[in-house]
């Protein structure tokens, strides 16, 4: 077992960037006790509670309880679970550079995905959603795949898997998919821990 760790986030299911670190753990063996937050009118009270609890220092989550600290942001938290594990990410410094690349691009797609979440706009669906998975899938066609570097998987994968089901959800995925990004998505969710909580939170 790869440790014990305290999760902090908003009861949507598997929507949102929490929804990643959730995956993230999961799959690389964490025990994790789960605690989950309305998202409606209570969400304010809420919020400024974890805060002065200092379990957030923004008002937001996810946030990550272990060993005595607190962890913040989505990809930040990947990332220092990956050295954490001593996985999940590069082994040359190219390795490295294209992994935070991609998790950089996430990140950049994430600030437009939330804006839309109420109502994507046809320049979102039209413009930036297809820009986005075609310059993901550049970096994946690179390799043979399924994962972002091959065979070894990453945490950027998780993220990038995290946004294709987004999108799903909410109808903005591009249709077809870059077929890279299918060899993806079917290769993270046969992955023995995320095909079990999936098959148990669809």
């Amino acid at each position: 077992m790869a440790g014990k760790v305290v999760y902090h986030y908003l009861a949507i299911g598997r929507l949102g960037r929490g929804e990643v670190v959730n995956l993230f753990l999961k799959d690389a063996g964490f025990e994790i006790e789960d605690n989950r937050y309305a998202w409606d009118h209570t969400w304010p009270a809420t919020s400024k509670k974890l805060q002065e609890q200092g379990l957030t220092r923004t008002g937001l989550l996810p946030s990550i309880e272990y060993q005595g600290e607190v962890l913040t942001q989505h990809i930040p938290i990947l990332r220092y679970f990956a050295r954490e594990v001593g996985g999940y990410d590069g082994e040359t410094n190219w390795e490295k550079y294209i992994v935070d690349a991609v998790s950089d691009i996430h990140i950049d797609w994430r600030f437009k995905f939330v804006a839309n979440l109420k109502g994507a706009t046809e320049e979102y669906k039209n413009e930036v959603v297809p820009k986005y998975y075609n310059l993901l899938a550049q970096y994946y066609a690179e390799r043979e795949g399924p994962y972002l570097l091959g065979e070894k998987i990453t945490y950027a994968d998780f993220a990038v898997y995290q946004s294709i089901d987004n999108e799903r959800r909410i109808g903005t995925l591009p249709s077809p998919l870059p077929e890279p990004l299918v060899k993806l998505e079917k290769a993270i969710e046969a992955r023995p821990n995320i095909a079990e909580y999936i098959k148990a939170n669809k």
